[in-house]
C-alpha cells in the first residue's frame, strides 16, 4: 500500500499498463434522468431542488443522495450538487470506455459538472476501479476529483493542522494493481520434414545373366 499526503494519478499510472479512458464517451451527450420523493424548480434561475432518496442517471452514470440541486445553464448543460443523509455518503457509479470495467466513488458531497465533465468528491471520498466484479484500485482521501476529458484524478488529504477522528484519514491512501496481461503462448515446434521415399528404377527388376 503506498501512503501519500497529496497525490495526482494519470490513468496510466493506475494500472501500470495502458488503461481506457475514465468514462463511456457517450454519456455526455445523454439526457439526466432524476427520480426523487419530491421537487422545486425555479425557471428565472433555471435552478432545480431535489429531496429524499435522489438517484440520477445520465448513460451509464449513476448517482444516489439524500438531496441534490441541479443548475442548468441556457445551453442545457447542468451542474449537479449532491449531499448525502447524515452518517451516510453519496454514491456514483459509471461505466468505462471500451471495457467491462466501472468506476465507483463515494463521498458525504459530490459534484458533477456535466459540460467540463469532472466529478469530485469530498469528505470521506472513495474511488474504486472494478475489473469485471473484480476490485482492482482503491483510492481514499478527504477530496477526489477525476476529470473525464483530462483523463487525470487529483486525490487530497485533509490540511496541514486539521484534525482528523481517525488519523488514517489525515493522509491520502492508494492501492494500485497491476492490470494483467495474457501469457505468452509457446508457438508450436516446426515439423520436421519426412523425406520423399526414392524408388530405385531397377526395383522389382530381374538382371539378366
Amino acid at each position: 500500500m503506498t501512503i501519500l499526503r497529496t497525490i495526482s494519478l494519470v490513468a496510466a499510472a493506475l494500472s501500470v499498463l495502458c488503461t481506457p479512458a475514465w468514462a463511456e464517451k457517450a454519456d455526455r451527450d445523454k439526457p439526466m434522468l432524476i427520480e426523487a420523493d419530491a421537487m422545486r424548480h425555479d425557471e428565472n434561475k433555471l435552478l432545480t431542488h431535489f429531496t429524499g432518496k435522489v438517484v440520477a442517471f445520465k448513460g451509464t452514470m449513476v448517482l444516489r443522495g439524500d438531496r441534490m440541486e441541479v443548475q442548468q445553464d441556457k445551453n442545457g448543460q447542468q451542474v449537479a450538487h449532491v449531499w448525502a443523509a447524515p452518517n451516510e455518503r453519496v454514491f456514483f457509479r459509471q461505466k468505462r470506455e471500451g471495457v467491462d470495467e466501472f468506476t465507483e466513488g463515494e463521498g458525504e458531497m459530490a459534484i458533477y459538472d456535466s459540460q467540463a465533465d469532472v466529478v469530485t468528491l469530498s469528505q470521506r471520498a472513495e474511488v474504486r476501479i472494478l475489473r469485471g466484479t473484480e476490485l482492482a484500485d482503491q483510492l481514499n482521501g478527504q477530496k477526489i476529483i477525476f476529470n473525464n476529458t483530462t483523463e487525470v484524478m487529483t486525490v487530497d488529504g485533509l490540511p496541514k493542522g486539521t484534525q482528523a477522528t481517525d488519523p488514517r484519514d489525515q493522509r491520502v491512501r492508494a492501492v494500485l494493481t497491476p492490470r494483467k496481461t495474457s501469457p505468452a503462448t509457446t508457438p508450436p515446434a516446426p515439423k520436421t520434414a519426412i523425406p520423399a521415399l526414392r524408388i530405385s528404377p531397377n526395383t522389382g527388376e530381374s538382371k539378366k545373366p
